[in-house]
């Protein structure tokens, strides 16, 4: 047995040494050639598909991105033509006939700017010029600038509950909301181009498809929808909401287009369809007195007002559903407003308690509660981030 274990050890080590050679000289005695390595390449990485052109509604900006049509509204990026304006919010006050000019960053009201009857929207124009404040029952504009924070010359324009602008800044909409009219009109002059009569009654809000080619217009007082041509200035559709009693307002699109969102007052939700198909649509419960939609600055949420029970609630979109209610402290009337430029801060009007809510949100914390005049209503924080308005109190593209 150790004879045997002897050779095996003799034998394992000449194959060692015999295999030591070999990894220098062969036996003729030459140098071995070097061993060469292959070339380690990479996987090729595959190219992000391209993002097809949004074919957009003809003279408007190009969409910047196609899945987002809120793109150009992220914080602090503002436009050249408004980067010097002084940060603000514009309260119209309906009862008071006034508009409270707030600063944002003292709380504090700054200016009372006398203006015509039942002011109800403080709307940035088109090309981000001027602040045109809606005086529905005194039949003008007052035309603001926000540079300087001083009222022009009223316009006559009958019965300017709300103001829009199309996409390629060719027309102002004026929402005759009794006349029961959609009033296409110059955007400097205000000189009616065209009138579309409607047949619902109290045309109110609205918003745009991600071409611009149409928009959804919603009816308060006889609970229908409208979607109207861009182009053609013409209502192409219109239906009923399946709930007794609705009165819609506010309107907004989804950053991907694809869905339209309606608050509801009476039904205490939003409704929410399918603008191209402008199909049945489906109601989503937020809280009483469903009003006022702002998407957040980085477009994965909106915040929904529920003006009937003094709550903001959080819709995400990427998830489809609520995920958070803000209660405000001692309740209050949450209506319209906006987001800030940096996108930290809400602001909302208390429609029936005469005051302006700034609220956190990042945590929904209150952080202030302004005194103003009686009525506020349409605010607009002034300036934000964007190439151009679509009118009402900021929806910026």
């Amino acid at each position: 047995m150790y004879r045997n274990l002897t050779k095996s050890v003799l034998a394992l080590a000449a194959a060692l040494a015999a295999l030591a050679a070999c990894g220098t000289e062969n036996e003729g005695g030459a140098s071995e050639a070097p061993v060469t390595k292959a070339p380690v390449t990479k996987a090729a990485v595959p190219a992000p598909p391209k993002k097809k052109p949004v074919p957009g509604l003809p003279g408007m900006p190009p969409v910047l991105d196609p899945q987002d049509v809120y793109a150009a509204d992220r914080p602090g990026r503002l436009s050249p033509v408004v980067k010097d304006f002084p940060s603000r919010v514009y309260v119209p006050n309906t009862e008071s006939d006034t508009v409270s000019v707030i600063d944002p960053k003292t709380y504090k009201i700054i200016e009372t700017i006398p203006v015509g009857r039942q002011p109800q929207h403080v709307v940035p124009s088109w090309d981000l010029k001027t602040l045109w404040v809606n005086n529905n029952r005194g039949h003008t504009l007052t035309p603001i600038d926000p540079k300087t924070g001083k009222a022009g010359k009223p316009v006559e324009v009958h019965d300017p509950y709300n103001l829009y602008f199309t996409p390629d800044g060719k027309y102002a909409v004026v929402m005759a909301s009794l006349d029961r009219e959609l009033v296409f009109r110059d955007p400097h002059t205000m000189k009616p181009v065209k009138t579309e009569p409607v047949s619902c009654y109290g045309v109110n809000h609205a918003d745009f498809s991600l071409d611009g080619r149409y928009f959804i217009v919603s009816c308060e007082f006889s609970g229908e929808l409208l979607k109207v041509d861009t182009q053609k200035m013409k209502v192409v559709g219109q239906q009923k909401l399946p709930f007794d009693g609705a009165m819609p307002q506010d309107v907004k699109v989804s950053p991907d287009g694809k869905r339209f969102y309606v608050a509801d007052m009476t039904a205490d939700g939003m409704w929410v369809l399918d603008g191209d198909k402008f199909d049945k649509p489906k109601l989503l419960r937020t809280g009483k007195g469903t009003h006022g939609l702002y998407v957040s600055r980085d477009s994965r949420e909106m915040y929904v007002s529920n003006r009937g029970e003094g709550t903001v609630s959080v819709f995400d979109f990427r998830q489809n559903k609520l995920t958070k209610k803000w209660h405000l402290p001692d309740g209050g009337s949450p209506d319209m407003g906006g987001v800030s430029a940096d996108g930290k801060v809400l602001w909302l009007s208390g429609r029936y308690d005469a005051e302006v809510y700034a609220i956190d949100t990042r945590t929904g914390t209150q952080l202030a509660r302004i005194p103003v005049g009686s009525g506020p209503h349409g605010l607009a924080v002034y300036p934000q981030p964007g190439r151009y308005s679509l009118g009402h109190t900021g929806i910026f593209r």
